[in-house]
């Protein structure tokens, strides 16, 4: 979806009419009620003689017309109507076009990449007539800006996370951080197994040892001219999981490609930065490591020593995401100095669905005034975000009888949260309070669309993650 200005609607153009309420007896709700055409959200009816679209929406507020708007450019995917149109005067400038722009690019995403040709997605236009609007052009257009790098960059998470395993594996996951990285300014360090083993990183190493596809740890670095916050974000980067020897039932192993979501949410935060101009220092840390099984795969009943020396009593190969972010963790924490937050992203459990449903990242940590903050960046993004308490009575879930930890606890009751104390334990106690882990496993991936999102990848992470940035630097439209 392209959007652009205009003072004055293109010819041949659908109009987009929003419809909150319709006033009893007046024609356009005759007109309506005789089509069938009702206030529940994300309705729709076609005007083929008028050219417009009419579409339900709760309100003219941020969420309820991301999802309207949404609904709406998808109810004309196979009409022949390729260029749209809305007239901000229509709505007295109640219209929240930040909310318009990202309903429609985010609602217009379709993965066709492995489509016949004659399948591929085409993508439509929107103008809007800023004419009778008190908006100046600038600061309108300063507004789309925004929104479109922001909304394109979470339609690269979902495109790379929807990339199937063949296609997309731990060397290619490495080839775009350094594309991006030389596109967008970005400093870029990869560290293959051979560095990783010299640095002691055998936990992350055991989880990928039996893939024919390296392991890649990936640094990305950002860094503005006056950068006010110091940031470090980790992502889970399995480009494929098939649980290990502890396999996966065929059916839990069908989009497993999802699990390098974590991961690829923090590539796209780090090529959004530059075009927002954000005055911060943010390194993205990725592993990057495929799951598989074979005769030198790890396995249960192995003990591996993280990089901070720490022992791990293996228990369940397919909890092998913590094991690659215990590292990641160590390593930001051993190479990066003097940080304000450290935040790590993983589909780590699917607990945390149990505990918050499919739409909601499970947030956990000891900072709660730092979970207030995300909470407000949640809001105002538009992400939903849950969060799960600690407690004393699960820190000894995780204790072994010959290591430092087992990879799992005995019992399945509160699996989120001891998944969570478990990357704990890798946080050096000067770091806790800038700590907060995000479990995305609900969001990140969905075999159903939901609201603006898709089928497949929603691109979870990346709204929450940037409005957070710009809540603290103080970055304001």
């Amino acid at each position: 979806m392209q959007i652009a200005l205009s003072n004055k609607p293109p010819k041949e153009s659908l109009e987009l009419s929003f419809v909150t309420h319709m006033p009893a007896n007046s024609k356009l709700f005759k007109m309506l009620e005789k089509a069938g055409f009702n206030l529940k959200e994300g309705t729709t009816y076609l005007d083929v003689h008028h050219n417009i679209l009419y579409v339900a929406s709760r309100s003219l507020c941020s969420e309820d017309l991301k999802i309207s708007a949404a609904k709406a450019i998808q109810s004309i995917q196979k009409s022949s109507f390729m260029t749209l149109f809305i007239a901000l005067e229509q709505y007295q400038d109640q219209l929240d076009v930040a909310a318009l722009a990202e309903g429609l690019i985010l609602g217009d995403y379709y993965f066709s990449q492995y489509k016949h040709e004659s399948q591929k997605h085409q993508e439509r236009k929107l103008f809007i007539d800023y004419s009778g609007s008190m908006h100046t052009k600038h600061h309108l257009e300063e507004i789309l800006h925004e929104v479109d790098m922001i909304c394109r960059n979470v339609n690269l998470v979902r495109d790379i996370v929807n990339t199937p395993p063949q296609d997309y594996y731990p060397y290619i996951m490495a080839l775009d951080a350094k594309y991006f990285a030389k596109r967008d300014g970005l400093e870029c360090k990869i560290l293959g197994e051979h560095l990783m083993q010299e640095m002691g990183m055998h936990a992350l190493l055991s989880v990928g040892r039996a893939s024919v596809h390296e392991s890649q740890l990936i640094h990305l670095t950002y860094r503005s001219e006056h950068p006010k916050v110091k940031i470090v974000l980790l992502g889970k980067g399995l480009t494929y999981d098939s649980g290990g020897l502890s396999l996966k039932s065929s059916d839990s192993m069908v989009s497993m490609k999802c699990d390098k979501a974590g991961g690829s949410a923090v590539l796209g935060v780090m090529c959004t930065l530059k075009a927002l101009g954000l005055e911060c220092e943010v390194h993205g840390i990725i592993g990057a490591v495929e799951n598989m099984i074979g005769g030198n795969a790890y396995k249960p009943d192995d003990v591996l020593r993280a990089k901070n020396g720490m022992t791990i009593e293996v228990k369940n190969t397919d909890a092998e995401g913590r094991l690659v972010l215990a590292d990641c963790l160590c390593y930001a924490q051993d190479e990066i100095e003097d940080f304000d937050y450290i935040f790590d992203f993983a589909t780590l459990t699917g607990a945390s669905i149990v505990a918050l449903g499919g739409q909601t990242i499970a947030v956990m940590g000891h900072n709660d005034t730092l979970k207030e903050k995300i909470n407000t960046a949640a809001s105002q993004s538009g992400e939903l975000v849950g969060f799960l308490p600690y407690n004393r009575y699960f820190e000894h879930e995780l204790d072994s009888e010959i290591a430092d930890m087992v990879n799992t606890a005995s019992t399945r009751n509160g699996g989120a949260i001891t998944a969570s104390l478990f990357l704990d334990r890798f946080i050096k106690d000067e770091n806790k309070k800038k700590w907060l882990h995000f479990d995305m496993a609900g969001p990140a991936y969905s075999q159903k669309a939901w609201g603006y999102n898709p089928y497949g990848a929603s691109g979870a992470g990346v709204r929450l993650i940037v409005q957070f940035l710009k809540n603290i630097t103080q970055k304001s439209l």
